[in-house]
């Protein structure tokens, strides 16, 4: 994605915010964000089924109310996402045999077919962020990611 103003990343100073992580992971995300959306659009598939299909394939049995706070999307889109995924034959719900109050998702083999492409497409996004990094530092970039957020949410919105 270009940038709009003709301006480098890293071409002004942060001011008071020299020290904020929160502007640059916006920036990253919003970045990543984009370029998923394009080279993901070809398959019609809503944003975020990807991670979807993975937490599904990775979880069996986990909520719909779990799976949508780990992707960090609220519940009526994870529902829409859900919804769309078993229209097309690549994810299916069906009373969880522990709880039958509960939806169980699975993935199809179909949904299974399609996470694999779409993976290798996405994953070329990252390849700039890959190149940049040795292996250690983006296992460690992503292990500072998930803590910092475990703390956010272990303090909560308003702490």
């Amino acid at each position: 994605m270009a940038r709009k103003d003709n301006k480098r990343y890293g071409e002004l100073d942060w001011g008071i915010l020299a020290g904020s992580i929160g502007p640059r992971i916006r920036l990253l995300r919003d970045e990543l964000s984009q370029r998923s959306i394009t080279v993901s659009a070809p398959y019609g598939l809503p944003t975020g089924s990807l991670t979807v299909l993975s937490l599904i394939a990775a979880n069996p049995g986990s909520s719909q109310i779990e799976l949508a706070r780990q992707a960090g999307i609220n519940k009526s889109a994870l529902v829409g996402i859900v919804d769309e995924l078993e229209r097309r034959g690549l994810a299916g719900r069906g009373r969880s045999s522990a709880d039958r109050r509960r939806n169980s998702l699975t993935v199809t083999p179909e949904g299974e077919k399609q996470m694999q492409k779409l993976f290798g497409v996405v994953t070329e996004n990252e390849a700039p962020i890959r190149e940049a990094l040795n292996p250690r530092e983006m296992a460690q970039l992503i292990e500072l990611v998930d803590r910092a957020i475990a703390a956010l949410d272990s303090r909560g919105a308003a702490d």
